[in-house]
This record gives C-alpha cells, structure tokens and sequence, in this order.
C-alpha cells in the first residue's frame, strides 16, 4: 500500500498553491497529464507518487480555495468542473498575520496573536492534518506572500537562545515566515521556503534543523527570469562574452506583484534576484538593474523583459533581448510540487538539514556556509547525483 504524504502550505489561498493543489487533483481524477513537472519522467525509489499527495494549510484569506483560485484568474470554471471540485469543499486554518512585516496582503482568517500561541497552534494543526487525513509523514512548503528584510541588529536572530527569548518576549524582529519554519522543524517537519523572505535561513533556524535532522530548504522559487539568466549567463562566460550591463524588469498583476508593491517587501526579492549573475560571471555587472512593477491588469500573466549588453572579438559591441511572456503560478506550482517530493524523500533517508542538492529550484539556494551554485547545469548535475545516489 502506497504512502500518503502532506503537503502544509503557508498561503494555501494564493495563486500558487491553488494552482498546486489544482494540478494534483485533476491528475488524481485522471483529467491532468504530468506536462511541466520536472521530476515526472524519472523513477526515484521511495519518491512519493503525485496521487499520493495530500493538501492542507494556512492562509488569511476564509474564502474556500475555489473561490480564491477563480479571483487569481489562473484556474478557470470549467478546469475546477473537471477534476479540481474538491477545491471548492476546502478551506485554510488560520494564520499568523502582519501588517508590519507584508503591509500589502491582510485578511479575517486570523490565528490569535503571540509567538509562542502561534507555534503551538501550528504544531497542532500539524498533528492534526496527519491525524485526520491518515497521512504517513507531512511537508511544509511557505508560498506566503513576500516579508520586509529584518533589521540588520536584530539580537533575537543571532543564536538559539536569543531567538527563545525573542519567541517569549513577542519579539517584532521574529516574522510569521519565521514562525512557520521554526515550529515545523519542531514538529520533525521537513521546510522549504519559496519565497524571499528570511525564514529557515536564519542562523537560529538554521542550526536547529541541522541538529535535529530535518530537512530544509530554500529560498524564493527560481521560475521565470532568473531561471533563464542562470541558463544564459553560463554560457556567456564559456563563450568570453563579457557582459557590459543587463536590464531587467517584470510586470505582474496578482497577488504576489502586489505584496511586492510594498518598498519593503519588494527590497526582499531584489535582494534574492540580484546576487545571482556575478556569482556566474566571476566579475560584478556594474550596470545590473532589475525592476519589478505591480501591473493590475496583468494578473497572473507576468512579462519579464531583459536586455544584455555584451562586449566580444577585437572589441565589437552586442545586445541580446529576451521576452517571456509567462503565467507565474504556472512555472511555480510544479517547482513547489517537486520540492515537497524531494524533501519528504530527504526525510525518508535521513538527509537532514539543508538540502543543497535542491539549489536548482531556488534563486538564492540555501546552502551550509559555502557560496551558492547558481549555474542551472550544475544545478542540475547536483540534483541528480542526489536523486540516484543519496547525499555524500
């Protein structure tokens, strides 16, 4: 008999994750192919199956899930008529909310305030989404809308003991993305975060899921732009073209555009896209810029522009312009799909904390104390080794 597992997502109400959850039950009703999954094709041994997928979570919208799919515009009547209904019977727990850390994105379905009442609360919802659904193990997977960067002198965050004494004293340092990740790793909870905010990256976090051997991983989703540039850019360097300046700039209209409206959160983000091309390139672009815009109308069809200046033989000047025109849940949802896939398989063989093998998912990957790997080639020799042999 197969195993089940969970998948506990942080903004269950958001495009992402009803696109997810979407995805897997029209598979589970037979009217979804495996089409855009990146692992579908590959037979791991112990990697759970896609029906075998459960889904539950927080989020601060109390609409049902099918009600929050048809507002974000990706998923369409017809698509939840046939074989995603089951969205419409599901609705999120509760969740930890603040304006203070994602001013943009608020909402009713709020658990009660307080730090340590929070991570008992989610513990318990834990226990209870294992419990009531006959699930074998459970994953969380924050597709939360983005947070503001910490603050640089933050005691709580610089060690176990401080982070506790941060959690008793309500600490506004301390933010639900941080909440989330440290009460799923107590729970033995394997955690990826998505997003660009700070959450299981953090020293404290960081360290108590090394020592308790629970699998981590992070962060913010690389699916569009940034994945193209951690393509081309390699390439670039092979072929001693060297990059002058690249432009780039996104419009996107949904709900995670909107989060990004925000000064503060949007710093975030540019922090996780920026760092990626002179990691590659060996040398810093001094024309680097990178834009992101909230572009109401667009919804969830984003448009990411880029334009590289380059420099090549006996000093000849060149440009390459790229133009994709993609739908953001859509590049998203299998990342985060395959991502649970592989934590889970990480918990199943012991591999505990961070899983830097996953560094292909993630534009700024989480890794132990060494500089990332950002070349998607790479990337993906890593995962694979990983995939067939295990870690070391």
């Amino acid at each position: 008999m197969s195993e089940k597992v969970g998948v506990a997502i942080v903004g269950l109400g958001g495009a992402v994750a009803t696109t997810a959850v979407a995805g897997i039950e029209m598979i589970k009703a037979g009217s979804n192919d495996f089409s855009g999954l990146p692992l579908a094709d590959r037979d791991i041994a112990d990697m759970t199956a896609y029906r075998d997928l459960e889904f539950g979570g927080w989020d601060l919208a109390d609409s049902d899930l099918g009600t929050c799919a048809l507002k974000h515009g990706v998923l369409s009547e017809s698509e939840l008529d046939n074989g995603a209904g089951a969205l419409r019977g599901m609705k999120a727990w509760p969740a930890v909310g603040s304006k203070a850390h994602c001013a943009n994105i608020d909402g009713n379905n709020r658990m009660a305030d307080g730090h340590r009442g929070a991570v008992a609360q989610i513990k318990s919802d834990l226990e209870s989404f294992k419990r009531d659904r006959g699930l074998d193990r459970v994953v969380v997977v924050n597709l939360a809308s983005t947070e503001k960067m910490p603050d640089a002198d933050a005691q709580s965050l610089t060690s176990r003991e401080a982070f506790e004494r941060g959690l008793d004293d309500d600490d506004t340092a301390i933010s639900p993305a941080m909440l989330y990740a440290y009460a799923a790793i107590e729970s033995g909870s394997p955690y990826a975060n998505f997003t660009p905010s700070v959450a299981a990256d953090v020293a404290p976090l960081a360290e108590m899921a090394r020592e308790m051997g629970v699998p981590i991983a992070g962060k913010d989703g690389k699916t569009g732009q940034t994945f193209l540039k951690t393509v081309i850019a390699p390439a670039l360097k092979e072929r001693a073209l060297h990059v002058d300046g690249w432009f780039s700039t996104n419009i996107l209209g949904n709900s995670d555009g909107l989060a990004l409206d925000d000064p503060k959160s949007l710093a975030s983000k540019l922090g996780t896209k920026g760092s990626v091309l002179d990691d590659i390139l060996g040398y810093k672009v001094e024309d680097h810029i990178i834009m992101i815009h909230y572009y109401r109308p667009r919804g969830d069809d984003k448009e990411a522009w880029d334009n590289i200046d380059l420099t090549g033989f006996l000093g000849q000047k060149m440009q390459l312009k790229l133009n994709f025109l993609c739908k953001d849940s859509i590049l998203a949802a299998p990342l985060a799909i395959e991502i649970a896939r592989c934590l889970d398989l990480a918990a199943q063989r012991g591999d505990g904390g961070v899983r830097e093998e996953l560094s292909l998912f993630f534009k700024l990957p989480q890794t132990n104390g060494t500089a990332p790997v950002h070349g998607f080639a790479q990337q993906q020799a890593m995962l694979d080794r990983w995939l067939e042999n295990g870690a070391g």
